[in-house]
């Protein structure tokens, strides 16, 4: 008689088992990473020590490739490890108890220490969320952050509507304004929580030591007027021009095309229809026509381009006037220098100075061979010395990128490797980025140990900038315990790609300290010294890291750009709105229409709240499936 086959049940036993086996060994080696850990883990607060062993089962986890055990086990209908960030013992061994159901036997207590369950992991995360940004509601457990514009100084207004429109947190950043300015928007919050009866976080954020481009030599001074022309140079609209008294302090309105001061007398003679004439620098004759008056200013329109400089002569004409009558004459007065720019194009030599000498262009020779390249100074000239030969280096949120080529006393030789067609236009105070580089920064400037006295003072929260390690934390947390005991919340900005490798060490000593804290994800910095290629990745893998030790992230960096600066969202930034709802607080930052960017983004997250939690996809019922009917 043959041998007889193997029964359909003993062979789905045998797989059962083979998946247990592998999910076992998977677990030991969480166990392994949580014992060899333990002096890596001693000076976690007792509050924080789940989360400290959850974190380490999680980094474990994903030393594996999951993904062929994740298909098998999703086909059984079991758990595949996709939402286990904030339980992640729990969920393997709620899985390991299901499959030794299936085989029939039953195995030892596999529980350690206490680790996070199902429903203690995210509710640590809830805690630490309400602790630190505040209760959320019902409607919309995602905080929205705004960052302040300089005119919230002074316009109580502002503030009072953001906040009744959604805002939970306010931003300061300490890289602008000055500590009156900073005074008068957090009285102006705490006036606005009284009406409204709503409270706010105040979020303070240190400057940090940014890496810029140093000042670039002054263009000239010269005012170009240019009147609209379609693609075949036709005349569109003219030009329009604003007189002003040039004794005041009036600011251009942004829809003038050209501006130019004048004396206040000669400007008062002015009427409607009245012409000016004059000569341009390129000695060509020209007028203007006056269209409208304004108390102190004056509105012209031009057909002609033309270009002027202060001094030139205007000779008013009046619309009724006789041949005999004499033109009055005024020069127009001081022009400021335009703003100077380098232009950088592919293959061009960039040589980044020790020094904050003036940057000037290349210079030329007859031939137009370059005599000397480019120079352009920084204004963190000892990191210069961390440069070597072949790192990468970007300017300007990475307008502009390049290649080190040779590192020596007249400093950074920068072949550009990186531009558009065309070229790019370098200006001064333009941030750099050198991805490459192991840049030895200090974690506190002195501007920001002397600005931290007023935030431990007045903020609920204070964000470090460019955090890096954690040396970085011990030396923020030591200087803040410096100033006051207080347990001032902390925010860990993750913005250069060091910052993102030591991730998991800078949370594990951020929980050696009292205070509670969150990450902010600062995408722009981040983005270049990451590249934009892996953005989507990087600020994914920050999200499950994060979410493993429990601690709150604050989605930012571009969100709804376009919509707060003019007034129309992108169908992009809309999507990636919507992706903050991962995050347990979404930052704007400032704009014209920051109040409409503040209610859009208030309804794309109370709608998005009953579609998805985190990773998870929320079954809420479907209107669309309601719509849907057979017609079999």
């Amino acid at each position: 008689m043959g041998n007889t086959k193997p029964s359909r049940t003993d062979s789905k036993t045998k797989e059962y088992a083979a998946l247990a086996k592998k999910i076992v060994s998977i677990r030991k080696s969480l166990i392994d990473l949580e014992t060899s850990s333990l002096i890596a883990i001693s000076g976690v607060i007792p509050e924080q020590q789940e989360s400290a062993r959850n974190l380490l089962h999680y980094i474990a986890l994903r030393r594996h490739d999951l993904r062929p055990l994740q298909s098998r086990l999703a086909q059984l209908g079991l758990s595949s490890f996709g939402r286990s960030e904030a339980h992640v013992l729990a969920s393997i061994d709620a899985v390991l108890a299901m499959l030794d159901r299936l085989c029939g036997v039953e195995r030892a207590e596999l529980k350690a220490e206490t680790t996070p369950s199902f429903i203690s992991g995210p509710g640590l995360l809830r805690h630490h969320t309400e602790v630190l940004l505040g209760p959320g509601s019902l409607e919309r457990q995602v905080r929205i952050m705004v960052t302040m514009p300089s005119e919230a100084a002074s316009n109580y207004s502002l503030i009072r509507d953001l906040l009744a429109h959604g805002m939970d947190c306010m931003r300061i950043n300490c890289a602008h304004d000055d500590r009156n300015a900073w005074q008068n928007m957090i009285q102006h919050l705490r006036q606005a929580e009284r009406e409204v009866g709503r409270t706010c976080k105040i979020l303070m954020d240190l400057a940090g030591p940014k890496l810029r481009t140093g000042p670039v030599e002054p263009g000239p001074a010269i005012v170009r007027i240019r009147p609209k022309r379609d693609a075949y140079g036709r005349m569109i609209a003219p030009a329009k021009i604003w007189l002003f008294d040039e004794t005041s302090n009036l600011v251009p309105p942004v829809t003038a095309d050209a501006s130019l001061p004048v004396c206040p007398d000669w400007l008062k003679r002015l009427s409607p229809g009245d012409s000016i004439h004059f000569i341009d620098t390129a000695g060509r004759s020209r007028h203007l026509e006056i269209i409208r008056i304004n108390k102190r200013a004056v509105w012209a329109q031009s057909v002609n381009s033309a270009f002027v400089v202060s001094g030139t002569i205007l000779q008013h004409l009046p619309k009724k006037h006789k041949s005999s009558s004499r033109m009055h004459e005024t020069r127009v007065g001081n022009i400021p220098q335009l703003d100077g720019y380098i232009l950088l194009q592919c293959d061009d030599i960039l040589l980044l100075t020790p020094s904050l000498q003036l940057g000037v262009p290349a210079k030329l020779d007859k031939a137009g061979r370059v005599r000397y390249p480019a120079t352009i100074g920084c204004t963190l000239t000892a990191v210069l010395q961390d440069a070597q030969v072949g790192d990468a280096i970007w300017f300007d949120d990475g307008k502009i990128g390049g290649v080190v080529e040779k590192n020596d006393a007249e400093g950074l030789h920068i072949r550009i490797s990186h531009a558009k067609p065309g070229g790019v236009k370098l200006r001064g105070d333009k941030g750099i980025n050198l991805p490459d580089s192991q840049l030895h920064l200090p974690a506190l400037t002195e501007r920001d140990r002397a600005d931290l006295h007023f935030v431990v003072e007045h903020a609920d929260l204070v964000a470090m900038s460019f955090t890096n390690s954690a040396q970085d934390v011990v030396d923020l947390v030591k200087e803040i315990d410096r100033i006051d005991k207080r347990h001032l919340g902390i925010i860990l900005k993750i913005e250069t790609r060091r910052g993102f490798e030591n991730l998991p060490d800078i949370l594990l000593e951020a929980m050696r300290s009292p205070a509670i804290f969150g990450v902010m994800i600062a995408r722009g910095d981040l983005a270049v010294e990451c590249s934009y290629q892996r953005l989507a990745e990087v600020q994914e893998e920050i999200l499950w890291i994060c979410e493993a030790a429990h601690v709150p992230v604050i989605w930012a960096t571009q969100v709804l750009e376009n919509l707060a600066k003019n007034g129309i969202p992108s169908r992009a930034e809309i999507s990636d709105a919507a992706l903050g709802n991962q995050a347990e607080c979404v930052m704007l930052n400032k704009g014209e229409h920051i109040l409409q960017a503040v209610e859009t983004l208030n309804g794309i997250l109370c709608r998005m709240q009953s579609h998805q939690n985190k990773k998870s996809s929320m079954m809420r019922k479907l209107k669309l499936a309601q719509f849907f009917h057979s017609h079999s």
